[in-house]
């Protein structure tokens, strides 16, 4: 991939959504302390390896990227062509800029939980506009360019999944199951761009839960991987399946809400069409777990990028359209009425014209192993 070339794609796609909204300048908070890195990667080709730092995008003028001080060897400098500007105070070198620049209408990035207090308070004063929606909007259409990292992390997450299936059995803990699928995504070049988890419960299913790999976990004969990486080009994914030991049956209840997610399998390949919007989506998916009186306790989908959650979401009442090239991590989380039981599996689709592609191939079924 050419970086500098499609950094002035991003920039020219955020610099159309900044003169819908009249904005002067764009600050782009990233933090490694939130997990909110990806978006100061997207705009600059910088991975923040430890504390925070701000990419600036002036509607007319060159962007930059501004680090605290103390960053300066926290990270590859070299990874970004941007200019890169250290200050004790961020805020305050980027207040003076604004001030300086003449810029009054100043839409922020990560307003509500990404930028310092310190940041905020250098900044009180001056016109802010959250952008977070807009600026989601704006990345969520994929480059030929990204849609090329982003398979290559499916490739790494399905491959992941099948090492941590093929390692699984009942009475294993949960930290050494996963522990072989980390050393896999470590060396395709995943880095720590991973959250991956589980939901166990009984022999027969899983309860809501979402639980760290802890080595005190003994996995049963039911369990969910949940599993979330982002590969070299640092887009994240998510690809999982249910998986039993091969001496168990599966609940009746969770018997009934996989002929739910099989439903919402097929409904996605038609719904999921550039037009339709993530209500309609949201609406088609989730029919055969509503039908059956199921919960949904998890946001059925989102757009996921250099973030892992982006916006749009899938959704009841989000009317944002689909257009071709958007990626959607889908994973209805089913619950039972009384709570006990649920079924959680994760897909990461790409809109097209026709409808929803799967970009994993993994058969959608309880995976059985041990």
């Amino acid at each position: 991939m050419d970086l500098g070339s499609e950094l002035e794609r991003r920039h020219a796609n955020i610099r159309t959504a900044m003169g819908e909204h009249g904005l002067d300048a764009l600050i782009v908070s990233g933090s490694e302390y939130s997990g909110f890195e990806g978006a100061v990667t997207y705009m600059s080709g910088f991975q923040i390896v430890h504390r925070y730092a701000y990419v600036v995008l002036p509607a007319d003028g060159d962007a930059y990227v501004v680090f605290p001080t103390e960053a300066r060897y926290v990270g590859e400098h070299a990874m970004t062509p941007l200019e890169q500007i250290f200050h004790a105070r961020p805020g305050e070198l980027i207040a003076d800029h604004v001030r300086g620049g003449g810029w009054k209408r100043i839409g922020v990035y990560g307003l509500d939980y990404i930028m310092t207090v310190r940041d905020y308070q250098a900044l009180a004063g001056l016109d802010l506009v959250s952008f977070d929606v807009e600026f989601d909007l704006a990345r969520a259409v994929k480059s030929e360019a990204e849609l090329v990292s982003v398979r290559d992390s499916v490739r790494i997450n399905q491959r992941g999944f099948e090492i941590w299936h093929e390692a699984y059995a009942p009475g294993k803990t949960a930290a050494e199951v996963m522990a072989v699928a980390e050393e896999y995504f470590i060396a395709e070049g995943c880095g720590r761009l991973t959250m991956n988890m589980v939901l166990t419960g009984t022999d027969t299913y899983a309860r809501p839960e979402f639980k760290i790999a802890r080595s005190e976990e003994v996995l049963g004969g039911f369990v969910l991987p949940s599993l979330e990486v982002a590969g070299p080009g640092m887009h994240w994914v998510e690809v999982s399946r249910a998986v039993c030991g091969p001496d168990t049956t599966p609940s009746d209840e969770t018997k009934r809400m996989m002929e739910a997610y099989l439903e919402y399998y097929d409904a996605a390949k038609t719904s999921m069409r550039a037009g339709a919007t993530c209500h309609d989506v949201h609406t088609a998916v989730s029919k055969g777990f509503s039908d059956r009186g199921y919960h949904l306790g998890h946001v059925t989908g989102h757009s996921i990028g250099m973030t892992m959650i982006e916006f749009p979401k899938v959704g009841e009442g989000s009317e944002v359209e689909l257009q071709e090239n958007m990626v959607f991590s889908m994973h209805p989380h089913a619950i039972a009425a009384d709570g006990e039981g649920c079924l959680y599996m994760q897909d990461t689709w790409l809109v097209t014209p026709e409808g929803g592609v799967p970009l994993a191939d993994l058969v959608m079924e309880i995976w059985v192993g041990g």
